[in-house]
């Protein structure tokens, strides 16, 4: 891929396709997917760390880890063009019962100017997967964390916001940066749920792949490989953002 962004059509060398990537189109469908990147692994992991704890907490009924595990592996893998259709079917029905009720009833409890087939569309239906898969990461963290840390810091004096800020927090960041920057790259690279959900009518950078590839577009198959090394450059710009935080959420180790 490295050495295929770097040639022509031709097999010749060349920047042209890497000189490509900065044209507005191309920009466009790279600050698309790094904006729904981004609000799906913010959002899914910290509603998914919440979610964590309350299913892990001493006092939740025994039965709920073990449900909301097996929900989470599978929910976790559902993407794709099942996905996209699963909400399709599932907000038309409810858009027309709705509608039906707002009209025959004069109930008003329709959805006020949302559109499935946008950025916000897209990004809920992310959330479906991203929030099972941070479950799934940040649960075995949760698990590590001793109670005899709580019971040191109660006997020292310390309140629950004391405990969280100078023991919890920094136990648990590592792993919650982590699992954010797991997020990030599980949305940035999804492709088919993004495609079922608006035919290709939002620039997204797997998108744009997929037409250069397959000749929608362009035959430029290099063209393609730029593309997918800007999503590296991306991802890796991510991962060094993520390391320096994690060192210095690291220290309470040492």
């Amino acid at each position: 891929m490295l050495v295929g962004a770097f040639k022509s059509k031709t097999g010749a060398w060349s920047t042209e396709n890497i000189s490509a990537l900065f044209q507005a189109n191309y920009m466009h469908a790279y600050e698309n997917s790094i904006e729904i990147s981004l609000v799906t692994a913010i959002l899914g992991g910290l509603f998914g760390l919440f979610i964590a704890f309350a299913a892990l907490n001493e006092g939740t009924p025994r039965f709920v880890r073990p449900a909301l595990t097996t929900f989470s592996g599978v929910a976790a893998n559902f993407g794709g063009i099942p996905l996209a259709a699963a909400w399709i079917f599932t907000l038309g029905t409810i858009g027309i019962v709705t509608q039906f009720l707002r009209d025959q009833l004069h109930y008003n409890i329709y959805f006020h100017g949302f559109n499935l087939f946008t950025k916000t569309g897209i990004e809920i239906a992310y959330m479906y997967f991203q929030l099972p898969l941070m479950f799934l990461v940040i649960a075995p963290a949760i698990d590590g964390m001793k109670r005899e840390w709580r019971e040191a810091a109660s006997n020292l004096g310390a309140g629950p916001l004391q405990y969280w800020r100078h023991v919890g927090l920094p136990v648990l960041m590592p792993s919650l940066l982590g699992a954010i920057v797991l997020l990030f790259g599980n949305a940035f690279a999804a492709y088919a749920t993004a495609y079922g959900l608006t035919g290709g009518g939002i620039q997204l950078i797997p998108i744009e792949i997929g037409n250069v590839m397959s000749g929608n577009v362009l035959d430029n198959p290099h063209l393609g490989q730029a593309l997918a090394l800007g999503m590296f450059v991306v991802l890796a710009v991510a991962m060094l953002l993520y390391i320096p935080l994690q060192r210095r959420s690291a220290r309470w180790m040492r």
